[in-house]
């Protein structure tokens, strides 16, 4: 109970901030139609090629779970610095309700947002199906590893640097290794090759995989995302940890 009270408060944070709302709702719509704009634009033979909807949705639908790290981290970084979590510290609530409570409503967000861009894509020529259930299971993870690396970086940076970082950095470096702007087999060499290893090329080809009922090849690539997110997750939360147990002391 204690840590559904916390997430309804950073639930009230998140829809405070009307610059939080764009980013989260808005941006990815901005991408979406833009995508759609280009595609009209080129000839007939290659629609279905680069930035159709069916190809491109599901990568700008990942693209928007980006922005959990920078809401999940700023909003950790301005409670440490306005000594509002110190206050927090002294009550009976324990870590995990923390964790529960910072993370619970960027999940629930992250897949609002997935449902408002799927449902954009739809005038944009992408017909809808169940399948959508299947992408929003599917980004869950990799929204996980968003939000971690949001609180990592919430526990030992300040409001200002966790925006630099997970807001300029971070989204520029997803979204291109991501291939959600060019595909990236027309790059190939080492780009390519970097992205192979990262978990945002997977997770984006795994909603591709997911709106088109390809379970086959959903698991080799949600099986990567899934191991990031263990990874970063959990070191998240024993940093949190320690730094929460550091301040009580």
């Amino acid at each position: 109970m204690r840590a559904l009270v916390f997430a309804k408060r950073i639930t009230k944070e998140l829809l405070r901030d009307p610059i939080n709302l764009f980013f989260g709702l808005g941006f990815p719509l901005v991408l979406l139609f833009l995508f759609a704009i280009i595609n009209d634009a080129m000839p007939p033979e290659a629609n279905n090629l680069m930035y159709a909807p069916e190809q491109i949705t599901p990568g700008v639908a990942m693209f928007g779970t980006i922005f959990m790290a920078l809401f999940s981290g700023m909003l950790l970084a301005k409670d440490r610095t306005s000594s509002f979590l110190m206050r927090l510290f002294t009550s009976p609530m324990r870590s995990s309700e923390f964790i529960i409570g910072y993370t619970l409503p960027m999940l629930v967000f992250a897949a609002v947002q997935v449902v408002i861009t799927f449902v954009a894509a739809s005038f944009v020529g992408l017909p809808l199906s169940l399948n959508l259930l299947l992408v929003i299971l599917v980004l869950m993870p990799i929204t996980l590893m968003f939000v971690g690396i949001g609180l990592l970086c919430g526990s030992l940076m300040n409001d200002k640097a966790v925006g630099g970082l997970c807001g300029a950095l971070l989204t520029n470096v997803a979204g291109w290794l991501s291939g959600v702007w060019i595909p990236l087999d027309m790059i190939g060499g080492v780009f390519k090759a970097t992205a192979d290893v990262l978990p945002f090329y997977h997770a984006a080809e795994s909603a591709r995989a997911a709106i088109q009922g390809d379970y086959a090849s959903i698991l080799p690539h949600l099986a990567i995302v899934l191991i990031y997110t263990l990874v970063i997750y959990t070191l998240a939360v024993i940093v949190f940890r320690q730094k929460m147990s550091g301040d009580k002391a």
